[in-house]
C-alpha cells in the first residue's frame, strides 16, 4: 500500500493531473489487477460502505453494482428462486454461494443500469461469485479478500485488465470529510448514522404490524438510499433493491422512476416473459434490452417483421398494458424507503401502484396528515424514521 495513487485523468479526459491520496498513513487498498479510474474509485468506496453496513445491520453478506456514484442494485445473500435464478440467467451455473446469490440479486434487479458497473462485496469474492462477473459486461470489484481462484478467473476478465481492488475491512476514515467545489473548501462530519430496526419503531399509521422479514427489507432500502444520490427513492422485496430513483429533483419523480424499475422487475417474473425463446447468437446486453423493450410502448420495436427474427427464434405475442396491469397487480408485500419525507399523498398513491405495503421515511411534511391518511386507505404501515438521508 502506498500514501497516494497517480489517475489517467478525473471525471473527464480533458481534467488533469489527477490521483487520491491520504492525509496521512497509507491508502486501506491494494489493486490486485487492473488501472482503476476516478469515477471507478468514486464508485467502490461508496459501494464498499453500502455493502458493510448491509452486513452490519443484517448479518448477512451483501453485494451492490453501482453506477455513476448511485447503486443500480443491492442485495443480501438469499437464496434464488427458481424464477429469480432464470431471470438472472444465472440457472446454467449450478449451486451458487450466498455471495454470488447477492451479487445475481444485486445484478439481476435492474439489468439495463448495471452494464458496465463497479462491484462492491462485503465478504470473500469466491469461485461462484467470479464465474458469474466473469461473463457480465463490469468495469471492477472491490472486496476486502479473494479466494485464489476467484482471483485468477477475475484476472481474466477483459484480457487481463479487469480492475480487482483489496479493502482493507478494518480501516475507519477521519469523522471530518473535506471537498472543493469552485476553490472553496466545505467540510462537515461523516455520516456515521447507524440504520438498524430502531429506526423503525415510530409506526404512524393504523396499520402498525411490520414483520421481521420486512424490517430488514425496509433497512436495505434506507442503508441504499444512504450512498444514493438525492433526492432518491427504493423499493425493496425479499432482501433486495428492485427498483432505485436516483438524482432527481422532484420526489414523486424520484417514486415514479424507482416504481417503474420495480414494475420492470416484476414483469419480467411473469409467464409472458418467461416464455420468451430467443436465438441462440443473441449477445448477453442485446437479449436484456430486447426484454426491456418488449414490455415497453415500444415492443413493436423488437416484434415487427424483419426485426424479431434477429431476436427471437419464436415471434411473441404483444404483451398488453391489460395483462401487465393483471400481472402487476398480483405484486404486494414491497417496502419503500425515502430519503427525505413525502411531501404529499400522491407518492403512496404511485407506490401503491408497485405493490407497496411498507414505507420508512423520515416524516416532517406540512403535508404529513394527508400521507398518513393515504397509506391508512390501503392499510399500508408507515414509519417515521425522523432522520434524512441526502447525498451528494
Amino acid at each position: 500500500m502506498s500514501k497516494e495513487m497517480f489517475l489517467k485523468y478525473g471525471c473527464n479526459p480533458n481534467q488533469k493531473p489527477s490521483r487520491i491520496y491520504m492525509n496521512d498513513g497509507d491508502l486501506p487498498i491494494e489493486v490486485l489487477n487492473g488501472n482503476p479510474g476516478y469515477i471507478n474509485l468514486l464508485d467502490a468506496f461508496n459501494g464498499w460502505q453500502l455493502v458493510k453496513e448491509l452486513k452490519a445491520s443484517t448479518g448477512l453478506c451483501a453485494a451492490t453494482s453501482f453506477k455513476h456514484v448511485s447503486p443500480a442494485g443491492a442485495a443480501v445473500g438469499l437464496p434464488l428462486s427458481d424464477t429469480l435464478n432464470k431471470i438472472y440467467f444465472t440457472d446454467d451455473l449450478g449451486e451458487l454461494s450466498p455471495m454470488a446469490c447477492a451479487y445475481a440479486r444485486a445484478r439481476g434487479a435492474d439489468r439495463m443500469s448495471s452494464y458496465g458497473d463497479f462491484i462492491a462485496l462485503s465478504d470473500t469474492c469466491d469461485a461462484a461469485t467470479a464465474r458469474m462477473i466473469h461473463r457480465e459486461v463490469s468495469d471492477g470489484i472491490i472486496a476486502p479478500s479473494y479466494t485464489s481462484e476467484a482471483l485468477e478467473i477475475l484476472k481474466s476478465k477483459r484480457k487481463g485488465t479487469y480492475c480487482v481492488i483489496k479493502i482493507d475491512p478494518n480501516y475507519v476514515p477521519e469523522q471530518l470529510e473535506t471537498k472543493q467545489v469552485y476553490g472553496i473548501n466545505f467540510e462537515q462530519g461523516r455520516n456515521e448514522l447507524l440504520i438498524d430496526n430502531t429506526m423503525l419503531e415510530n409506526v404512524i399509521t393504523d396499520n402498525k404490524n411490520i414483520p421481521d422479514d420486512k424490517k430488514r427489507d425496509l433497512v436495505i432500502a434506507l442503508i441504499t438510499l444512504k450512498y444514493t444520490q438525492s433526492n432518491s427513492v427504493c423499493y425493496v422485496k425479499d432482501g433486495q433493491a428492485i427498483g432505485i430513483g436516483a438524482g432527481q429533483q422532484s420526489r414523486i419523480h424520484c417514486t415514479r422512476l424507482a416504481g417503474n424499475k420495480a414494475d420492470i422487475w416484476w414483469l419480467r417474473q411473469s409467464p409472458q416473459v418467461l416464455a420468451l425463446e430467443f436465438v441462440d447468437s443473441i449477445r448477453r446486453a442485446d437479449r436484456d434490452n430486447a426484454i426491456d423493450i418488449y414490455i415497453s410502448e415500444d415492443c413493436m420495436d423488437v416484434l415487427a417483421d424483419g426485426v424479431w427474427e434477429t431476436i427471437f427464434k419464436v415471434k411473441p405475442a404483444v404483451f398488453t398494458k391489460e395483462e401487465q396491469r393483471a400481472w402487476l397487480d398480483q405484486n404486494d408485500g414491497v417496502c419503500l424507503g425515502s430519503d427525505a419525507f413525502f411531501p404529499f399523498g400522491d407518492n403512496v398513491e404511485r407506490a401503491k401502484k408497485s405493490g407497496v405495503s411498507f414505507i420508512a421515511q423520515p416524516g416532517g411534511s406540512i403535508r404529513d396528515d394527508n400521507v398518513i391518511e393515504t397509506c391508512n386507505k390501503y392499510d399500508i404501515a408507515m414509519a417515521f424514521t425522523g432522520i434524512r438521508l441526502f447525498h451528494h
